[in-house]
């Protein structure tokens, strides 16, 4: 294996990332190596060892990379990366796909970070949402703002359209609204994997306003929200399983699905499929009643 040099130099173009992409890219290589015994790597404990995991010296020789350059990459240091040399850290350090394509982001190895473009929704997207009804479903952005939705959407989530625009966002709704008043039910089960997704995307739009708002306010709002970012945890989106508390229909247990709209990179369709008759009934039953699916709890 090639070792990076043992003295690295810094970037000369001054085009590389931020220095919040670099204290972003600290911060995960540390929880990351931190979370690995030498034991797990055949390595013997030691003693005396007052660093959980492993030591910085033990991951860039067991990487094959200077410890200089190790050192300093994990310093936030604006160095010199090479995707070659970021697949042994990311081998060592035992990182699955999500978060092997968050450590290429956050180190601004061009080639694999795919920039996304902005993008209205198209024409004919309500159309489509609202021949999916009685399924659920709407269309987020990647910082998970609900741009649209259907009718059977809002009789399960009725806070949705009388939210306030900077509030109509379902990470806030899901972190920030009491437990007699969640829509989300099985919260201690799905929160970590939304704030994992939710950092995935994130490392794509570092130095963005809007991004670090919404981050600020949910820390500020949510202790649970705050102890799960501080982990650095990443995963990849994909399918999940969504149960939603509705004050007049009971519990509605729903399988999610997701597509990209083409025409505006980042916006997804999710459809919000039920898994079970009992659930299909009751959004049938709020659909039929539009008075009871407005009559959610709620402070």
């Amino acid at each position: 294996m090639t070792s990076a040099p043992a003295a690295p130099a810094a970037r000369r173009n001054g085009s590389g990332a931020g220095p919040r992409r670099r204290t972003e890219l600290a911060a995960f290589l540390r929880s990351r190596r931190e979370r690995i015994t030498p034991e797990d790597v055949g390595m013997p404990p030691g003693l005396r060892r007052r660093t959980p995991g492993l030591r910085r010296e033990e991951v860039a020789q067991l990487a094959g990379v200077g410890v200089t350059w190790y050192t300093w990459l994990e310093q936030g240091r604006p160095i010199n990366a090479s995707t070659q040399v970021l697949d042994a850290v990311a081998r060592t350090l035992r990182l699955d796909g999500a978060e092997r394509e968050h450590l290429y982001r956050l180190a601004d190895v061009p080639d694999a970070a795919v920039e996304e473009e902005a993008g209205s929704l198209p024409e004919d997207v309500q159309g489509i949402l609202d021949a999916l009804v009685p399924m659920p479903a709407a269309v987020a952005n990647a910082r998970s703002d609900i741009l649209a939705w259907n009718s059977a959407y809002s009789a399960i989530l009725p806070l949705v359209p009388t939210a306030r625009p900077c509030e109509r966002n379902s990470l806030w709704m899901v972190f920030t609204l009491p437990p007699c008043c969640n829509p989300v039910a099985n919260l201690e089960e799905a929160a970590p994997d939304h704030v994992a997704v939710f950092r995935h995307r994130y490392s794509r739009h570092l130095d963005e306003p809007g991004w670090k708002e919404l981050v600020r306010r949910l820390q500020a709002a949510s202790p649970l929200f705050a102890r799960l970012w501080a982990s650095h945890d990443v995963a990849l989106p994909g399918p999940s399983v969504k149960v939603f508390r509705h004050h007049a229909a009971g519990e509605i247990r729903t399988r999610t699905t997701s597509m990209d709209i083409t025409a505006s990179p980042n916006a997804r369709l999710v459809v919000y499929t039920p898994t079970d008759e009992e659930s299909r009934e009751r959004i049938d039953r709020l659909l039929a009643d539009p008075a009871a699916a407005a009559l959610d709890h709620r402070h």
